[in-house]
């Protein structure tokens, strides 16, 4: 009895551009269980300029990408196939982002407080100011960003590892601007300290510490949640840290946190371009927790529904 092999039969997948749909690369054979990830691989060997990071993957031109851990044969494809490629651009990490907009702040505040030279009048040149609250807000600044960069370096796991390169240039002009514009303020000779004076600063300063040490306890916490190298995501509960009971009401209270830290520094300061830079970071932050909100609402059945994206029982 003659026994013939079984030839292994595979999947035949056409990728074709989202915008033009012209076909660029034709896969035969390929696994019903290779991932999307793999066959961003296969498709870079026939087009070297668009390395996995830059691939966009969709089942629709106008389609959400898919994930780089989606396995074929759970895609509603039959065995031949037709994706859509786009072109995400160049990409940088979200670590060199991370390091070079949080660097820029440091910086920068520190020459306004040290005065360097053409920023304020010639007499005015390395001299230091008589009120202590801008030494103070020099810390409490410098402490928050030198903070951010350890956190980047050895705590934050990403889900994504890149960005597109764009976001670098848009990301430092924001955070540098604010930068400069809040320390030019803080900073300068004719700066007038909080009407409320010692008692202010000291509840600022309390509310600022406050919130810094819950931000970090919640970036820990959500560390925990994901082992390394992993993409899985979990839900996210309070641990035996009193800081983590937030969560108990909120999705996001790593931004909470963050919000209740800029509001402590505001009313430390009361400066006005600390005031708009809260705000604008409060809007932006809100836009953040809300889709995380929505995520964690659609991928889990059993997610708390008391909680709220970012401000308990309001937002």
């Amino acid at each position: 009895v003659r026994h013939r092999k079984r030839e292994k039969k595979g999947k035949k997948l056409s990728i074709l551009d989202a915008k033009t749909k012209d076909k660029l690369c034709f896969l035969d054979k390929v696994e019903p269980n290779a991932t999307i990830g793999e066959i961003k691989s296969m498709f870079h060997k026939s087009h070297p300029q668009w390395y996995p990071a830059r691939q966009s993957i969709r089942l629709d031109p106008k389609g959400k990408s898919l994930k780089d851990e989606d396995v074929l044969q759970h895609l509603p494809v039959g065995t031949t196939a037709t994706f859509y490629f786009r072109d995400l651009g160049a990409q940088i990490s979200w670590v060199t982002v991370f390091l070079t907009e949080y660097t820029g702040p440091l910086v920068l505040y520190l020459m306004f407080y040290f005065r360097v030279p053409f920023i304020y009048a010639p007499k005015y040149d390395f001299t230091t100011s008589k009120h202590w609250v801008v030494h103070l807000a020099c810390m409490c600044h410098s402490f928050h960003f030198f903070k951010r960069l350890l956190e980047t370096l050895f705590v934050h796991r990403f889900s994504h590892g890149t960005m597109p390169l764009r976001n670098i240039f848009k990301n430092c002009t924001y955070y540098w601007g604010f930068a400069a514009w809040m320390a030019y303020y803080i900073n300068h000779p004719l700066y007038t300290p909080p009407i409320y004076g010692e008692q202010q600063i000291r509840l600022a300063l309390v509310i600022f510490l406050f919130c810094q040490i819950g931000n970090f306890s919640i970036h820990i916490a959500l560390r925990n949640l994901r082992p390394p190298g992993s993409k899985t995501r979990k839900i996210p509960y309070p641990t035996k840290n009193p800081f983590t009971w937030i969560f108990l009401l909120v999705s996001c209270p790593n931004y909470t946190y963050e919000l209740g830290s800029w509001l402590g520094f505001t009313l430390m300061t009361q400066c006005l371009p600390v005031a708009f830079f809260t705000l604008v970071g409060f809007i932006q932050m809100t836009v953040w927790a809300k889709g995380k909100h929505r995520s964690y609402l659609k991928e889990f059945r059993d997610y708390p529904p008391v909680r709220s994206p970012i401000l308990p029982f309001i937002l």
